[in-house]
């Protein structure tokens, strides 16, 4: 910008130096962090220079301010210092709008609105019911994730800005992030939330600037407590709505508002978004949300079915807990298709009327068993290390599951009795036949051990 109240000669040297910084730190950061640098005063070869943020004069200090002292000691002979203050009138101008975009609205600007535009309410997306902290089941995937959020949610002050959540579909960003809204609405209903998708937080920007009404879309937006926008992704590649949600986003963080973000992946490998923004977006706690355990999954599934009301047999449970590996979303589901079933039918569940009913989904799983994966999921159940499938040690605790194994390997793949026994150790052909004829025996006298092998072939045959 422009030297404000300076003469033309100091001026055109002020223009000299925002030129060089142009063209030694190219055009997108100049844009982001020097465009806005405005001198504002210069005594006895003292330079003030405003910015209209915080967070900007806190990078401009960091990343460019040496190359600003050298540039401008060569421009004023009598050069001693340089001085960069928040002054968040001066803010960058909005060309779509042709708006200044204020960081933090100026009382006389705001006072000058008709209205604030619409409430919190009327902006923010509804709010699940179901999603709530004490319907989410936690595990080792989510637990960082799940303790931020509410520690996020609990507390008075800011504890760390942005919270950024990150995780594939379907595995519980959104839960949590409507679980943080719910908790502040019922323990500081004083607090102002706005909770959208990023894709709707796009529409508002347009809208606003199709009725050319963005200072109310800003106040709007920025007096607001909490934000949370929701998968963030979407607005990579959007460079317009992307210079709003930055200039928004600084300007709650300035004011010691809450922000929290969601996506579907981590900032440093979102694609599509300014470097800025990556860096600014990775500025407070990152979250990652991993796909679920078994242990997980089984949680959730008894959790869901206590919320339905439904008796599910335990065997159906850990089948599907074995076999739907994909999402939360598709967990569930799952098992809301199988108690509809049942309810609209009249049949009790069993494996095998889960096996009717989902058999298009379990489908898509469908891939060739083979003796390596026979052994882990065997091992899994069990609960041994995979490794003693192929120890020489005979407790009965390592022997029973590694039998169990071979017997399925015989059953479920083409592999010959030789083949089978060196995949376990290198045993004899014979060690594979007795431990079949072993499993057969077992199984004709023991009801709830052939029940734990026909789980397991039934999951490793879906």
């Amino acid at each position: 910008m422009k030297a404000i109240g300076l003469d033309s000669q100091l001026n055109a040297k002020w223009a000299r130096v925002r030129g060089r910084l142009r063209s030694e730190y190219g055009e997108q950061a100049y844009r982001s962090w020097l465009k806005p640098l405005t001198l504002v005063g210069h005594t006895n070869g003292e330079f003030r220079i405003a910015v209209p943020t915080r967070f900007i004069r806190d990078w401009v200090m960091q990343h460019y301010s040496d190359r600003l002292r050298q540039l401008l000691a060569g421009e004023v002979n009598e050069f001693r210092a340089v001085e960069i203050v928040v002054d968040s009138a001066r803010a960058p101008v909005d060309a779509e709008a042709n708006q200044p975009i204020y960081v933090q609205a100026p009382p006389a600007a705001v006072a000058e609105l008709p209205s604030p535009g619409p409430g919190a309410d009327d902006v923010s997306a509804p709010l699940d019911p179901r999603f709530t902290f004490e319907n989410f089941v936690v595990g080792k995937s989510n637990e960082l994730a799940y303790a931020a959020a509410r520690r996020v949610a609990e507390s008075k002050t800011v504890p760390f800005n942005p919270l950024f959540l990150y995780g594939g579909v379907g595995l519980g960003k959104t839960h949590l992030m409507h679980a943080i809204a719910w908790h502040i609405k019922k323990a500081q209903p004083e607090r102002r939330v706005i909770y959208l998708s990023a894709e709707k937080f796009m529409y508002q920007f347009i809208r606003a600037l199709r009725h050319k009404n963005t200072m109310a879309f800003k106040e709007q937006f920025r007096s607001v407590d909490v934000l949370m926008i929701d998968d963030v992704q979407f607005i990579s590649g959007k460079d317009s709505t992307q210079e709003e949600f930055f200039h928004t986003f600084n300007a709650l963080v300035d004011q010691n508002r809450q922000v929290v973000i969601s996506a579907d992946k981590s900032p440093s490998d979102l694609e599509g978004l300014e470097e800025r923004m990556r860096s600014r977006l990775g500025w407070g706690l990152v979250a990652d949300i991993h796909p679920t355990t078994y242990e997980l999954r089984l949680g959730i599934l008894q959790n869901k079915g206590e919320q339905l009301g439904a008796e599910i047999p335990p065997k159906v449970l850990e089948f599907l807990a074995h076999k739907i590996l994909s999402n939360v979303r598709e967990l569930e589901g799952a098992l809301n298709r199988i108690v509809a079933h049942a309810t609209l039918v009249g049949r009790p569940v069993t494996l095998e009327t889960t096996q009717e009913v989902l058999h298009d989904l379990l489908r898509a799983n469908d891939r060739r068993v083979t003796i390596e994966e026979i052994q882990r999921k065997v091992a899994e159940h069990f609960n041994i290390k995979i490794s003693e499938m192929q120890s020489a040690r005979r407790a009965r605790a390592v022997a029973r599951p590694r039998q169990v194994a071979m017997y399925l390997a015989k059953q479920l793949t083409s592999r010959s009795l030789p083949e089978i026994g060196r995949k376990f150790g290198g045993r004899d052909h014979t060690t594979v036949m007795h431990a079949v004829r072993k499993v057969e025996e077992l199984r004709s006298t023991d009801s709830s051990f052939s029940e734990d092998v026909d789980l397991l072939r039934r999951m490793l045959e879906a």
